[in-house]
């Protein structure tokens, strides 16, 4: 009898680190409350703790002590009640009582935990018991339904986080300075603490394409910063802010725990690689990678499909005001700065780190490089098409991350609704490095990102309709948006404290663990 070739389901259960996926022999899209009272009884838990994002962007924290199973199934099943008002900005202490309910497909153990834990994602409702319209998730939901709604297709993203690791110098094996890309220990010291992240990040459900050191390193008052990243897969686009959330919730608790520090801020030092959190995406149709095409367009240098080059139009028009969900503090637009890797104008192009949206290189070559590596493996036809994607490289580690892919998600969409849209993403396009002296007269005619607080919100007030269409940003979410980013007052801040790295270094710590 013939094996029979693994389903995809099959494949997703085998090696799956999460260990509530490993003993219920599901995907977590199909927990129920029963599997997670059953998890819990057998596995012997004792805690559980819900975890949600406030107002600002980090995941808070709310603990159970498990002693009898009725008290487990009222928790599962009504949740608990928890103060708005110190959550959200927006939410007045007059009327602030919020419910969190847990969702089932997120659950989790701690890897931390010295009490076996079990941690579930919550989403929050009102008081009448609906999904709270003005939270950060809810409106990520309602962008993926919009997206879905208007195009037939599925938005699916990832993200990757960028990350200085601070420990004391140790004076052997230095590496050269902002020369860290993928360095091996014993130049890079931080390899294992990360190594270590992505082990636990994996047991909570993350889907984690790689991690590797990253450019940044340097010494600084007896200290030693090393910059690392770690890249996921993608996925649908709400999976990927909570994966998101976790990861960062992981390597600061690793970090705490090793006696390392850790900040994902978007510049901690002049001179020095920043960090960012650029994020991927691709559009699906009943599991196929929408992206490519067999018939290309001549201009552009990889065969994108004209439904990317429509997404990508569509960022290309509202740019501008993705900044203000992506990069949340002044220091964002000191990362923001001509002639680095991250963009300052509105264009995109292929393999180009200059550029604002970038076309990664994909597996388009019609060889197969496995059987040229290996002389001993057959042809083999795998499909390469699904790793295509395209890249925003504007965000940091600022963004409230559910805000930031929902207006991600929402520029995509606003896209396929742009009568012109192949004519701007024609319009927006560089095969060459944007700021050579050579290609002045293109630069020129290109759109600029902000550069401060003040004037990214002034964009997003300009663009707010595109945002606000399908009741996917609320009103009152827009508002509160642009009142925080005006109230840091930093219309000149970067060209007022350029050169002055006293006032440079006092902004840095002041924002040192944003996001």
């Amino acid at each position: 009898m013939e094996n029979s070739q693994p389903t995809l389901r099959e494949e997703l259960l085998a090696l799956n680190a999460n260990p509530v996926v490993s003993f219920l022999q599901k995907l977590p899209q199909e927990f129920t409350k029963q599997d997670i009272i059953r998890f819990i009884e057998e596995k012997e838990i004792r805690m559980v703790n819900f975890m949600y994002p406030g107002g600002d962007g980090k995941l808070k924290n709310l603990n159970f002590v498990i002693s009898d199973l009725a008290y487990l199934n009222t928790i599962l099943t009504c949740g608990e009640r928890v103060d708005g008002s110190s959550l959200f900005s927006f939410i007045a202490a007059s009327a602030s009582d919020l419910y969190v309910l847990p969702r089932f497909s997120t659950a989790f153990v701690d890897p931390f935990a010295e009490i076996p834990t079990l941690c579930l994602l919550c989403s929050f409702f009102d008081k009448d018991g609906q999904p709270l319209a003005s939270s950060p998730e809810q409106t990520l939901r309602r962008a993926a339904k919009a997206f879905r709604e208007v195009t037939g297709m599925n938005y699916e993203a990832m993200g990757e986080l960028e990350y200085y690791v601070i420990k004391p110098t140790e004076g052997v094996f230095p590496a050269i300075d902002q020369r860290g890309y993928h360095e091996s220990a014993p130049y890079a010291k931080t390899n294992d603490f990360r190594t270590a992240c992505m082990h636990y990040i994996a047991q909570t459900g993350g889907q984690i394409k790689y991690g590797h050191s990253e450019v940044g390193n340097f010494e600084q008052d007896g200290l030693v910063y090393e910059q690392n990243e770690i890249e996921f897969l993608p996925v649908p686009v709400c999976d990927a802010a909570d994966q998101l959330m976790i990861a960062k919730w992981v390597i600061r608790n690793l970090a705490w725990r090793m006696g390392l520090n850790v900040t994902f801020a978007p510049k901690i030092t002049t001179g020095k690689a920043g960090s960012g959190l650029h994020v991927h995406m691709r559009l699906t149709k009943d599991g196929k990678n929408m992206m490519l095409t067999d018939k290309p367009r001549p201009q552009f240098g990889t065969p994108l499909s004209d439904d990317a080059l429509r997404m990508i139009a569509g960022m290309m028009d509202v740019a501008p005001s993705i900044t203000a969900f992506g990069n949340k503090n002044p220091t964002s637009y000191f990362r923001l700065v001509p002639h680095q890797e991250a963009p300052t104008n509105v264009c995109w192009g292929d393999r180009n780190r200059s550029v604002l949206v970038r076309v990664p290189l994909g597996w388009t070559a019609k060889t197969n490089m496995s059987a040229l590596a290996n002389p001993l493996e057959p042809a083999a036809a795998f499909d390469t098409t699904q790793k295509q994607t395209v890249e925003m490289r504007s965000p940091d580690g600022s963004a409230d991350i559910y805000q930031l892919l929902a207006g991600l998600c929402v520029a995509c969409r606003h896209g396929f609704e742009m009568e012109n849209a192949l004519e701007v993403a024609e319009k927006n396009y560089v095969d060459v490095n944007i700021h050579d002296a050579a290609n002045a007269d293109k630069l020129a005619t290109l759109a600029q990102l902000p550069d401060s607080c003040v004037a990214s919100a002034d964009c997003l007030n300009r663009q707010r309709k595109v945002f606000e269409a399908y009741d996917v940003f609320s009103p009152t979410m827009i508002d509160g948006i642009i009142s925080q980013l005006r109230s840091f007052n930093d219309r000149t801040l970067r060209a007022d404290i350029s050169g002055d790295h006293e006032k440079i270094t006092a902004l840095v710590n002041q924002y040192f663990h944003c996001g």
